[in-house]
Parts: structure tokens; C-alpha cells; sequence
């Protein structure tokens, strides 16, 4: 497709967009008496109309009912988890057994390497990316540390080449043969979430496996964003955080996949808690732990319904138009910010860098740029005139034009901001 920057051609584009409807279902805060354009659903997704509905709807049952809501509100809160197991399959590319609902990211990434790092004398080791989300670093160090061993030498990072802004699969490769027998687990992020870098989780995996490792991935920004097909890669584990790209709510429940070959594994340690015991045994209040089948036998305790409320009013949303329009839109979406972008680098004389991948296949719903001879000042002019968009030192701005609520001329209209902020 050729495209324009017109607002015109813009209008087109949103005219034809199947899925230019669901941008009412959300709400947006105001600048000026006027919506925003929204950039930051990789950091907090927008608040979809339906929520209200799903929270009114426990906080009646708790009224009316009281304790008595566990088992006789319209959706009983002692099963109330198990509502997620087939939508949030379809997003993740999993069985429903694999797939529950609990804590939140980084406490879930601790529990399931409870199961999944375990580190002997010899194979200790952990491969990570460079540069990873901060609370994945301090969890690591954390974890090799309470099993004896210096960060130093047990965690392994892969890092950019001098010159580059993404890593090379190659080297994610070549690094995992290099540790080869020392190597536990593999443990990276899905999406990088500074550049926007999508790795290929299932050749990592694989080539992870072939070395003796555990494979995991922390999908906070992949979840919801990226085309998941965690049962066939043959992914171990994995865990992401409701609140970007599906909009649950800040802070809320995290998402677990547990592969079906380990549901049986008497072997693999795990923290035990009541919620995860035999489902028609649980309130015998017996002794001995008997875990549920499936991923939801990681659970340990009962589940907080009032945020699991808006976590499931947009599960409900994603189950209706599926993945493969909200990636269909998604590519066309974000090819159409690059090449904004681009004319407005053009029109100011300016030299805009996007650090992300521009091959499809290895970037998502954002576009990391830097903002070469800018500063901080045209970040807060974005914000000022209503683009809500998030700035990383030192003059980076991260762009994610989510397929749910951003529309094309959402992006023309950016554009123009953006360039009325250079030339201020």
C-alpha cells in the first residue's frame, strides 16, 4: 500500500478498518476538551466501558450476598478464575489447562522458578537479555542469589553488538550453545519493552531445550500484542501482566502458563497454597496438599475478585475479535506511524531514529524513536497539546498505536502535533 499524509487518506484508511468501532468501547482522558491520542497501552491500557459493568456486578453480589457470593453470584467467586481459561488460551496460544490467573508479574515469575530454576553444582546458569525490565534483573539476582551463587557468574547476558540497538538471534543462539551444560533456564522477555525488539521464542526455545534448560519468557509486553503459540513452541513457563495490551486495570492480576507435560511431574518443587488444592476437596481442609490439574494447581490463595472483574471484561473483548485482526491491524497501524514519522523527519529537516526492528515480524504494537537534537521540552509540548506518549532518557519517545482504540487519524493528527512542536 502507498500511503499519504493526509488526513484524508487517514479518514480512508479508518473507514475501511473492521475494528474502527471498538475505539468507542474505550475511555479516553481529555486535554483541552478533547480525547487524547493515546500512545502508553504498553504501559497502562485504557479503561474499556464495559469494566464498570463487571465491577458493579461484584461489588452487588458482595452487598446482597455477602460470604454467600462464593457460591451464588451470577459468576460464584470460589470458580471465578476458570472464566479466563479459554479467551485467555486463544491469546496465548495454549490448552486452557495451561493458562490461569494470579498475583501479579513478578511474583509470579518467583513461583514458577520455584519450579523451573534448579540449579545443581554444574548447570546453574541463567540467560537473559541485556538491559532487561529492571524488576526482571533485581528478580534474577534475587533468585540465584537465595540458591548460592553470584550474579556474576550465574546470569548470563546477551548483549547488542557495539553500534546496535537489537539483539541478533544469532547471538541469543550461539550464547545458549556456549553455556551449553552449565545453562538451567532461559528466561527473556518476549518484547524488549525499551526498543520494541520481538525475539523468536520459538527457535530460543527450542535451541534452549536442545542445550538441557528450562525455557521461560516474561510476556508483559508480548501478551495481547504479539502472535502466541506457547503450546506448540513447547514453552515451559511463562507469566505477563494484564494491564498494557489488555487493559485490565493498573497493577492487576498477572497471567501464568504452565506446558501440560509438567501438569503431572511429582518432581518439579512448587510454594503450595489451599486455592491450588484437589477443586472438590478443598474445604475438607486436609493435611496433606493434592494439587489441581493444570496450571491452576499453581494458584495458592483464593483469588481477588474485584481486580480479576475489569481483567475479565477485556478478556471478553479480545475473545470477540480474536488475534489475527487485532495483528492484522496492528501491522497496518504501526507501518502508518513509521511512515508519519518519517515525511514529518522530513518536513522539520530533523533526523528521527526508530531503534525498532522494522521487519514485522520482530516488532509489535510500538515504535521506539530517538529524537535526535530534541529534548525533554518536545515531549512536554506532546503531552501539553493532548499525545500521551512516554519519554525514556535520553531522548527517546516510545509510540504503541494499539489496534483496540488508536485509529489512523489518531496517527495523521500526531503528526501534525509533532511537527508544530519542532518548528516551536
Amino acid at each position: 500500500m502507498t500511503f499519504q499524509n493526509t488526513k484524508a487518506f487517514a479518514k480512508e484508511l479508518d473507514q475501511k478498518d473492521t475494528l474502527s468501532r471498538y475505539k468507542n468501547e474505550f475511555i479516553f482522558p481529555k486535554v483541552n476538551n478533547k480525547d487524547v491520542i493515546y500512545f502508553t497501552g504498553n504501559s497502562l491500557g485504557l479503561q474499556p466501558k464495559l469494566t464498570k459493568s463487571y465491577v458493579d456486578e461484584v461489588m452487588n453480589d458482595w452487598a446482597n450476598l455477602a460470604v454467600e457470593g462464593h457460591f451464588y453470584a451470577n459468576k460464584p467467586w470460589w470458580d471465578y478464575h476458570e472464566r479466563f481459561a479459554n479467551p485467555l488460551s486463544k491469546i496465548v496460544g495454549a490448552l486452557p489447562s495451561e493458562v490461569t490467573v494470579m498475583n501479579t508479574l513478578t511474583v509470579n515469575l518467583h513461583l514458577l522458578m520455584v519450579s523451573f530454576y534448579r540449579p545443581t553444582a554444574k548447570r546453574y546458569k541463567i540467560l537473559c537479555e541485556a538491559k532487561a525490565f529492571p524488576s526482571d534483573q533485581y528478580m534474577i539476582q534475587s533468585q540465584v542469589q537465595f540458591h548460592g551463587f553470584h550474579p556474576n557468574d550465574a546470569i548470563v547476558e546477551i548483549q547488542r553488538r557495539d553500534g546496535e540497538h537489537n539483539i541478533r538471534l544469532e547471538d541469543v543462539l550461539s550464547k545458549i550453545e556456549e553455556v551449553g551444560d552449565a545453562l538451567a533456564l532461559v528466561l527473556i522477555g518476549g518484547v524488549n519493552y525499551y526498543t520494541g525488539q520481538v525475539f523468536d521464542m520459538k527457535t530460543i526455545t527450542k535451541a534452549g531445550h536442545k542445550a538441557g534448560a528450562f525455557v521461560g519468557w516474561d510476556l508483559a509486553h508480548a501478551a495481547g500484542n504479539v502472535k502466541l503459540d506457547l503450546h506448540e513452541w513447547d514453552v515451559d513457563f511463562a507469566a505477563w501482566c494484564s494491564y498494557k495490551y489488555m487493559n485490565s486495570g493498573p497493577g492487576n492480576a498477572s497471567g501464568c502458563f504452565i506446558h501440560e507435560k509438567h501438569h503431572n511431574n511429582k518432581d518439579l518443587h512448587r510454594f503450595a497454597g489451599w486455592w491450588g488444592h484437589n477443586k472438590e476437596r478443598r474445604f475438607k481442609m486436609e493435611p496433606v496438599f493434592d494439587p489441581v490439574q493444570g496450571a491452576d494447581g499453581w494458584q495458592i490463595s483464593n483469588l481477588p475478585i474485584l481486580s480479576l472483574a475489569p481483567y475479565l471484561a477485556s478478556v471478553a473483548l479480545f475473545d470477540e475479535i480474536g488475534m489475527d485482526a487485532l495483528i492484522e491491524k496492528r501491522n497496518l497501524i504501526t507501518a502508518y506511524l513509521e511512515f508519519v514519522l518519517y515525511e514529518i523527519s522530513k518536513e522539520v529537516g530533523g533526523s528521527f531514529e526508530i531503534i525498532t526492528p522494522k521487519n514485522k515480524e520482530e516488532r509489535a504494537c510500538q515504535l521506539s524513536v530517538y529524537l535526535h537534537g530534541e529534548g525533554r521540552s518536545l515531549f512536554e509540548y506532546l503531552m501539553k497539546n493532548g499525545v500521551i506518549t512516554d519519554w525514556r532518557e535520553p531522548n527517546v519517545i516510545r509510540l504503541a498505536p494499539v489496534p483496540l482504540y488508536c485509529s489512523f487519524e489518531d496517527m495523521y493528527e500526531f503528526g501534525q502535533i509533532l511537527k508544530a512542536g519542532i518548528s516551536t
